[in-house]
């Protein structure tokens, strides 16, 4: 019975971070005990165990007297993330002899970015792009590092909700996603990290770009 518990509190906290992860649950948004368990089909002791594992991971916060709600992430969790992203995913792209299948994901996700772009669909473009990124780690053939990933990406879906223009955000990462893609195909992959490196650079720039508008805003 606790390992049955346990494994529905994993799960359920799997489902709840992959809402995340795809712009479901945006920065602020209450997630209220008994509203959330009895969607869900679980018990409200077992819905916030899963809180208290997304809590851990920083996707969420208890506020005493308020409730459960989706954190909203400052320009250091920016920088830790960007920091993290530089180590794990330029490393990865160096890997001699990656997984084909996480070849052929990083190709996919750039395809269904393209798709989305062709649709003006941006918000299904964001979520192309953590996918294009979490296909760049599974070169390294490690499922720790997946598995740290998917946590790390949930954050970053959080932080691309700062973006008040998510067209001209993500568009020009579409292309230099097929750029680094196409690299990894020829086994280019000293010049894939460097490109790798130099797209993560301007990301965390105008995402802490980003923050710092939407901090004069609310103090004007």
């Amino acid at each position: 019975m606790l390992l049955d518990r346990t494994s529905t509190v994993s799960k359920l906290a799997d489902a709840l971070r992959a809402q995340i992860i795809e712009g479901g649950l945006p920065p602020g948004t209450q997630l209220a005990e008994h509203a959330a368990a009895k969607e869900l089909g679980v018990s409200r002791n077992t819905l916030r165990e899963a809180f208290r594992l997304l809590a851990h991971e920083g996707l969420v916060i208890h506020e005493p007297h308020r409730g459960v709600f989706v954190r909203t992430l400052d320009a250091g969790d920016v920088r830790d993330i960007y920091t993290t992203r530089r180590l794990v995913e330029c490393a990865a792209v160096r890997t001699e002899g990656p997984p084909p299948r996480a070849v052929a994901e990083i190709r996919a996700a750039v395809e269904t970015a393209e798709a989305a772009v062709a649709e003006s669909r941006w918000h299904d473009v964001g979520t192309a792009d953590l996918r294009f990124h979490s296909a760049i780690v599974a070169l390294a053939g490690s499922r720790r590092l997946n598995d740290m990933t998917r946590r790390l990406l949930a954050e970053l879906r959080l932080v691309f909700h700062v973006m008040a223009d998510p067209h001209r955000f993500h568009e020009p990462y579409v292309h230099r996603n097929a750029a680094i893609a196409t690299l990894i195909e020829q086994g280019r992959t000293r010049e894939a990290a460097e490109a790798l490196t130099a797209y993560l650079d301007d990301a965390e720039a105008q995402l802490l770009g980003g923050i710092a508008e939407r901090t004069r805003d609310r103090r004007r």
